[in-house]
């Protein structure tokens, strides 16, 4: 073959530090506005970000020359220092959690993930972030270790 197609979709999920609440409603839109450019800028595409208070989920299109930690490696980076200074948190309180969980996406299935990202409130209102990020994790077989999961 002469030339090389992909289509990479990531559904990635990551939490403030230590779950703190600091998305406030009246800030969030920007928090992922934010998400957004920080992933544009770094040739990725953010088809959605969503979340709650305490974390996110962004369906993100990662370039076939770009890994999966470094993609979240830049954008939690990046994201964290334009938050920041923007002003919208306590610069000295906010910050991302160590480490994330990452599942591929088909494009077939891409509709349901963006409409499981838009719906974050209501499915919140029935479970925490702690059970949905578990439930993922079985759902995707991913080994882990509970003593670990949450530090």
């Amino acid at each position: 073959m002469a030339n090389t197609y992909t289509e990479l979709q990531y559904h990635c999920i990551f939490s403030t530090k230590h779950r703190q609440p600091l998305i406030r409603a009246e800030i969030e839109e920007r928090v992922w506005a934010i998400l957004a450019a920080t992933a544009k800028t770094h040739g990725m595409v953010a088809r959605r970000v969503g979340g709650i208070e305490n974390h996110v989920h962004l369906l993100l299109d990662i370039p076939k020359s770009m890994s999966v930690s470094e993609a979240l490696k830049r954008i939690k980076g990046g994201s964290s220092s334009a938050i920041k200074q923007s002003g919208l948190t306590d610069p000295k309180a906010f910050s991302w959690q160590d480490g994330y969980a990452a599942f591929t996406v088909s494009a077939s299935a891409s509709p349901d993930v963006i409409s499981y990202i838009a719906g974050q409130r209501q499915h919140h209102a029935k479970r925490t972030f702690e059970e949905e990020y578990v439930a993922f994790l079985e759902k995707h077989r991913v080994e882990y270790d509970p003593r670990f999961l949450f530090d």
